[in-house]
């Protein structure tokens, strides 16, 4: 899910959005901050995320195009893309009252009456919450690659700023990607990661992450099957975006013929990469190179019920 953490502060006329790490996020989201300044209550401060609302879901790749130096720019994408405020925490209700030190069930019943009373506007969401084990089963294995995960908190516990005081069970995935390049250990003759691809519609090779969880064990004889694919000719495909098989350590890599497929697992797609690292599962003598397409990793079409359940709030 595509979002960005951020608490939002409201003293009179006064809006101010930050991120977790303290960053401003005011500037780069001009038109929630008029709808925070719109709300009746005139004090709170609220914990959520920023999101952008799409037609599969929530757009991180809209979101991130907002961290703009440029105002003319933040106004245009504003009122293209109107973000959204999820509401999951309350530090400091409508009576400028501290919920800090209140445990988790206070203060999810203050967020909810707050949200009761402004829920007429569209761009303020609630998150949703549940006290059953099966409910939060459902959530996961229902909304494909829509959800990151599900946070599990303690009902008894206070606000801890600046702590992890939670629990995130993630949704991970997997998909058969091939190898189209490698990187050597860095001070090393052997191989430190392996650069994935899939085919894109057009059969082109596209670049869409990496691994470097390979064991010492495997890398003598991996680093040999690798070198004897070095294709230092072979055309670095993906012609639609030349840069995807390059980075800042681009003269480092060895493209190698398309040959290996691997399975790996992952968090979370960003556009049409993965977000993070991914890691090695095994690997797939057993399936084509070609069948390794992004339509493994694509979202639905359309948001799963809980997403869309809470963006129609």
């Amino acid at each position: 899910m595509g979002r960005f953490r951020c608490l939002a502060f409201r003293a009179g006329d006064h809006v101010d959005l930050r991120a977790k790490s303290g960053k401003p996020l005011t500037r780069y989201f001009p038109e929630l901050v008029e709808v925070l300044k719109a709300l009746k209550p005139k004090c709170f401060v609220l914990d959520g995320e920023l999101a952008i609302p799409a037609t599969n879901g929530l757009s991180f790749d809209a979101l991130q195009q907002r961290i703009h130096p440029a105002e003319s720019r933040v106004a245009k994408l504003a009122a293209e893309t109107p973000s959204i405020l999820i509401l999951f925490d309350m530090l400091v209700d409508a009576k400028n009252k501290s919920l800090v030190e209140e445990p988790l069930t206070k203060r999810r019943a203050a967020l909810e009456a707050f949200y009761t009373s402004v829920s007429a506007c569209r761009s303020v969401k609630l998150s949703p919450a549940t006290l059953s084990h099966k409910e939060a089963d459902r959530w996961l294995s229902r909304t494909s690659t829509s959800l990151d995960g599900v946070v599990a908190k303690r009902l008894d516990g206070p606000y801890l700023p600046g702590e992890r005081a939670m629990l995130k069970v993630k949704h991970l995935r997997s998909a058969d990607c091939v190898v189209g390049g490698f990187r050597y250990a860095s001070g090393s003759k052997e191989v430190g990661s392996l650069l994935l691809g899939l085919y894109n519609e057009a059969g082109q090779l596209d670049h869409v992450g990496f691994t470097s969880a390979i064991t010492d064990k495997e890398r003598p004889a991996l680093t040999k099957n690798l070198e004897a694919l070095i294709a230092l000719r072979v055309r670095r495909q993906g012609a639609r975006r030349p840069s995807r098989w390059s980075t800042e350590r681009s003269s480092e890599w060895e493209p190698v013929k398309p040959k290996i497929v691997v399975e790996v697992r992952y968090d979370h797609v960003t556009g049409d990469r993965f977000r993070h690292g991914t890691k090695l599962v095994r690997f797939r003598p057993d399936k084509a190179p070609k069948q390794c397409t992004f339509e493994q990793i694509m979202p639905a079409r359309k948001p799963p019920k809980l997403i869309a359940t809470m963006l129609d709030q």
